[in-house]
């Protein structure tokens, strides 16, 4: 019967040492290499995010944010007198109130500023 061959397993640490290096340096070449070309190949996609996060000039972004601020003072003011409106409507008291009642029905119909003062004025 054929004797079962034995495998010689021999430590040398230095060898060792300098293999685990060299793999750690060419691991470490080859994901700098990755990511550089990855930043070469798309230019595009990094180029024009600088450039809407960096506004060309200082004056036209003050005014655009003022702009931006009447926008938005606006749409709180309407977001107030349409929650005000919404509140006349679910008062049940307004449902008895004929002059209320007239004024919601003409502001649904035709919403303007002087209806919604006068639902602001009959309905509360």
């Amino acid at each position: 019967m054929p004797r079962p061959r034995e495998l010689k397993i021999s430590l040398k640490p230095v060898q060792l040492t300098l293999c685990i290096a060299l793999g750690l340096w060419l691991g470490a070449a080859a994901i700098a290499l990755s990511l550089w070309l990855a930043w070469r190949l798309m230019p595009e996609t990094v180029h024009p995010l600088s450039q809407v996060l960096v506004p060309p000039a200082a004056a036209p972004a003050a005014d655009q944010q003022s702009q931006m601020f009447e926008q938005y003072k606006q749409i709180l003011h309407n977001q107030q007198e349409q929650q005000a409106e919404d509140q006349a409507e679910g008062n049940m008291r307004n449902l008895a109130n004929p002059k209320c009642q007239f004024w919601l029905q003409q502001n649904r119909t035709a919403p303007t500023e002087k209806s919604r003062a006068l639902v602001l004025e009959f309905c509360n």
